[in-house]
């Protein structure tokens, strides 16, 4: 989903708001899940699912076009762990599992 369908949704939910204020929500909420990453500290949005950060290691890689070994600094990557409540809605029981 894009920021734009996202964003087109909250103008059709909250209609006594005007689109610049729920830009400037959205900007807001965007901007401190990016400090709060930065700082460190993990992101918990209950029924969604836990946002953290973690740390690849500085490494010696291989280039498997020329067989280059080249040196990768040390590089950050996000990890999304998902709630119990989405994995149910995603994942419904059926009737023959126990």
């Amino acid at each position: 989903m894009l920021q734009s369908n996202i964003l087109e949704i909250l103008y059709k939910k909250y209609k006594h708001l005007n689109e610049e204020d729920i830009d400037n929500i959205f900007e807001i909420f965007k901007r401190k899940i990016t400090e709060s990453l930065d700082e460190g500290r993990k992101i918990e949005i209950r029924g969604f699912g836990t946002i953290s950060k973690k740390i690849n290691k500085e490494k010696y890689v291989r280039n498997p076009k020329t067989n280059k070994v080249i040196f990768k600094k040390q590089t950050y990557k996000l990890h999304f762990k998902i709630g119990k409540l989405l994995h149910r809605r995603l994942n419904p029981k059926t009737d023959n599992e126990t």
